[in-house]
């Protein structure tokens, strides 16, 4: 009877705009208090405690337009029960690749890191916007402190520094931050009155860097690709000739762009070398270290980085070696001058007033492109403070021991063919099916093996027991890559994934 007589009370005070009720929430704070509940519980069952479970499958394949029907993908007008809403979680994690699987070799990331996921679960639930004190104080202060640090790292002794959504955008920013710096007036007057402008990357440089050259309007032509060596090092005499030809043909010359840690080989650009170069040239310097950057963390390798701290930007991604979770991604700069500011601020006078009641310096949303954006240095910083500058270092190293590791056996096992010596968690390696491997080297051996890898890939995959990539590159036929950074893989894995191979390519 009471409950009765509320509602009646409810409905008599009821205020009605354009038809709808505005009296009390419109949802149903408990029932989604117990849905979130539930949800976490199969997050923790299906993803967190399999995620060290090799005897787990690292995809359950199904293709597109049967996973279509399994998933039910169609919205409807109306909302389904909770119960078929967790089905959906449980299929969409049963369905998706496990990449913090041990034997998910397949990315530049891989493995899953605790206090970063617990970073996130607390980010997405407070769902903060990185741009002004006073929305966003803690995470402020905590990219501040990240980036001071990261700076540190690199030999820098000041800098500036914002976290992007991934390399390509800091790569994109770098470009940018270049030509502002070589031109200021672009930033009003645009692209008209300008010079050709042109830029400088390796033959192995991401592609990211053709990307933001079209994006930019600086466009893809005027990217100079620089001749690399055997190991896919950018050779510094081939740059000085492509500067040179640029400035004989008028063109005006203003970054080089130097990739630490290629995507394929794993090879780092010789950076003290490149440095002399853009001195000599008064050139910006971009370092391109998005998947090689965490060596700086290894007092043991950092030396492949040698040089980094002549660079005027660095692009640096913390998700990629040190499973700070996607997306973590931040750029340096050496500039301490605002110039991030300078270049990128629209001083939105509804966001960056400058009559706040507090220190309006730390209103950072100015120095980026987007307006809305992820507290991301959160994640890692947690996982630092965790882990301490010692546990990061040690998983650098485990990775590149467990590299050497499976490069060894490589060269003990007939049928496998290493491309080069890695010097970075890359392994590069053929297979040769015993159906190949007393065939003359030629033309028919090359097409031949070319299509050993696909076969393989497509075999593992629907078996689910492991995840590796494959490629062509640069008249090279087809051949696996294997990236080692998760800390859950062993060397039990590295011998699994030579063995599998054998297994699965036995008939070929």
């Amino acid at each position: 009877v009471g409950i009765g007589k509320q509602e009646m009370l409810q409905k008599k005070s009821a205020v009605l705009v354009d038809g709808v009720i505005l009296n009390g929430p419109i949802m149903d704070s408990k029932a989604g208090e117990k849905f979130v509940e539930e949800a976490c519980k199969i997050i923790m069952e299906e993803v967190v405690q399999k995620a060290d479970d090799v005897t787990e499958k690292v995809c359950e394949w199904q293709p597109p337009e049967k996973l279509k029907q399994i998933l039910d993908l169609e919205m409807r007008d109306t909302g389904e029960c909770h119960q078929k809403i967790l089905q959906l979680c449980r299929d969409v994690i049963k369905y998706s690749v496990k990449t913090n699987h041990p034997r998910f070799f397949n990315q530049l990331y891989a493995g899953i890191d605790y206090y970063s996921l617990v970073a996130r679960f607390i980010t997405e639930a407070l769902n903060p916007s990185v741009y002004t004190y006073e929305v966003s104080p803690v995470f402020l202060l905590v990219e501040e402190a990240v980036i001071k640090k990261m700076i540190e790292f690199i030999g820098w002794e000041e800098g500036d520094g914002i976290f992007n959504p991934g390399g390509s955008v800091s790569n994109m920013y770098a470009m940018n931050l270049a030509r502002y710096k070589f031109c200021p007036e672009i930033k009003e007057k645009g692209l008209s009155g300008l010079p050709r402008l042109v830029l400088f990357a390796s033959e192995e440089c991401h592609y990211s860097m053709k990307k933001a050259a079209s994006f930019l309007g600086i466009g893809t032509e005027n990217v100079y690709f620089v001749k690399t060596d055997e190991r896919g090092k950018m050779i510094p005499e081939e740059l000085e000739k492509q500067v040179q030809r640029a400035r004989k043909e008028g063109s005006a010359p203003f970054l080089v762009c130097a990739t630490a840690g290629t995507t394929i080989l794993g090879a780092f650009d010789p950076l003290d070398k490149i440095a002399d170069i853009c001195e000599n040239h008064g050139l910006w310097l971009h370092v391109d270290a998005s998947w090689g950057g965490s060596a700086l963390i290894s007092r043991k390798h950092r030396r492949l980085l040698h040089g980094i701290h002549r660079a005027d930007s660095v692009a640096w991604n913390p998700h990629k070696m040190l499973l700070a979770g996607i997306q973590c991604c931040a750029l340096l700069v050496k500039d301490n001058s605002d110039l991030l500011k300078k270049c990128y601020s629209a001083e939105a006078a509804y966001l960056f007033q400058q009559d706040k009641f507090y220190d309006v310096s730390y209103d950072t949303g100015d120095k980026s492109i987007q307006c809305s954006r992820r507290p991301d240095a959160f994640k890692f910083w947690l996982m630092w403070k965790a882990l301490g500058t010692t546990g990061l270092e040690e998983r650098v190293n485990r990775a590149l021991a467990l590299a050497r590791y499976l490069v060894e056996e490589i060269k003990k096992r007939e049928g496998f063919q290493l491309l080069l010596e890695p010097e970075y968690a890359n392994v590069c390696f053929w297979y040769i099916p015993p159906s190949l491997r007393r065939m003359e080297d030629g033309p028919e051996f090359w097409q031949k093996l070319h299509q050993v890898a696909p076969i393989i890939k497509e075999r593992m995959m629907k078996k689910g027991s492991m995840m590796l990539g494959y490629q062509p590159h640069r008249g090279k036929v087809n051949f696996f890559r294997q990236v080692v950074i998760s800390p859950q893989v062993s060397r039990e894995d590295m011998d699994f994934l030579l063995d599998e191979i054998e297994l699965l390519a036995k008939d070929l």
